[in-house]
């Protein structure tokens, strides 16, 4: 797809500030959103992803005064996810600063939702985020959740994504629930398999914990884009580290 690759890392936020869990459970504070997001966009990052990781499940919406304060301080891509349930939803989110929207639930509850988006909005601003969990080893299976990771939909995951292509998405945000937060990196079979039968680029999420992690899954894994949490939050690397590793493996960033 892309040229060059894309690092992009994510706040999820709860009760507004910046956790990180473990296969989206046992969440830690990681700080500050506005605070965190004006840091990486110093660093370089391409873009920063903003998921409102409650807001569905508390059945609410995004907190908007909190995007708008991160969206004020940040001059790369914001996207921001969670809670979304209609086009007035994104209308709201893109008015308080959001480049884009990432829906997921709401997306697997009404399809629909994603054609009526991309012709209102545009394409390139609306994300689809896949969450996914394997489901058996033999024949390789991987199901699609819903709320934050607590609702099993049934879904093959693959299905799903061409649909979502067909019906307008404008990229995928895909996380390994199996990989998240491990840092023993990303789920490159299935990150490769979704890569290779889709024409819109894909963003890999869950299980950065080095370097090479990262270099992988944008080789191996043919990812368009890195998504990445704790290694960043937590200071084990900087963007601009990851981005001169990348450069050295031949892997063509944006360097600020």
């Amino acid at each position: 797809m892309t040229l060059t690759k894309r690092i992009i890392p994510c706040l999820d936020v709860k009760d507004g500030r910046v956790v990180k869990g473990t296969r989206f459970v046992n969440l830690k504070d990681a700080g500050d959103p506005v605070e965190i997001a004006s840091f990486y966009s110093q660093q370089g990052a391409d873009e920063i992803v903003f998921l409102d990781i409650a807001a569905s499940f508390e059945k609410r919406k995004t907190m908007l005064d909190v995007v708008e304060k991160t969206a004020e301080c940040t001059f790369i891509p914001l996207t921001v996810g969670g809670g979304i349930r209609n086009i007035e939803d994104i209308k709201n989110l893109l008015k308080s600063g959001a480049d884009k929207v990432s829906l997921n639930t709401a997306a697997v509850e009404n399809p629909s939702l994603i054609q009526i988006a991309a012709e209102k909005f545009g394409r390139q601003c609306i994300i689809v985020a896949v969450d996914v969990k394997r489901q058996g080893v033999q024949p390789e299976k991987w199901e699609v959740f819903t709320y934050g990771g607590r609702k099993s939909t049934r879904i093959d995951v693959f299905e799903w994504i061409k649909k979502v292509e067909q019906l307008g998405a404008g990229e995928i945000l895909l996380t390994s629930m199996d990989a998240d937060g491990t840092n023993q990196g990303y789920d490159l079979e299935l990150t490769c398999r979704v890569s290779e039968m889709i024409n819109i680029p894909v963003i890999a999420s869950g299980g950065a914990g080095n370097l090479e992690h990262i270099s992988d899954v944008l080789i191996r894994g043919k990812a368009d884009a890195a998504l990445a949490a704790s290694i960043f939050h937590y200071g084990k690397y900087s963007i601009n580290q990851l981005k001169e590793y990348l450069q050295e493996k031949g892997i063509a960033v944006r360097l600020s």
